[in-house]
C-alpha cells in the first residue's frame, strides 16, 4: 500500500482513500491527492502517516494525515493532479519527487 502510495506521489496521481476517520467515527471514502508520505510536523504522535490533500472536504483545511492503521484502501484513479491546485507554502518533503516548483 505504501509503495504504489509513494509511486502515485511521484507520478502526481489522484487515489481514492477509504479510511476510518476518528472525528466522524467512521469509514469514508475521498478523492485525493497523494503529497507526502511520513512523520507529521504537527501531531505530537510523530508516527508514519499518509498526507493528503482531500478534493471532497468539506472543511476549511483540505489536509489529510491518516496513520495506516486506519486505512483499508488506496486504490489508484487514472487521472493526474497538479501541485499548483493546493501546494502554496514552500514545501519540505519526505518523499522525493519531481514536481517543479513544486518539489
Amino acid at each position: 500500500m505504501k509503495d504504489a502510495f509513494i509511486g502515485a506521489v511521484r507520478d502526481r496521481k489522484k487515489v481514492r482513500l477509504t479510511f476510518f476517520s476518528k472525528q466522524d467515527g467512521r469509514e469514508l471514502t475521498r478523492l485525493c491527492a497523494p503529497m507526502d508520505f511520513g512523520p507529521s510536523s504537527r501531531a505530537s504522535d510523530k508516527s508514519d502517516r499518509f498526507h493528503l490533500w482531500d478534493y471532497e472536504s468539506d472543511a476549511v483545511m483540505h489536509t489529510l494525515s491518516v496513520l495506516p492503521a486506519q486505512v483499508k484502501c488506496i486504490e489508484l484513479v487514472d487521472e493526474q493532479f497538479d501541485p499548483g491546485e493546493f501546494v502554496t507554502w514552500p514545501p519540505k518533503w519526505i518523499v522525493e519527487r519531481d514536481w517543479g516548483k513544486y518539489s
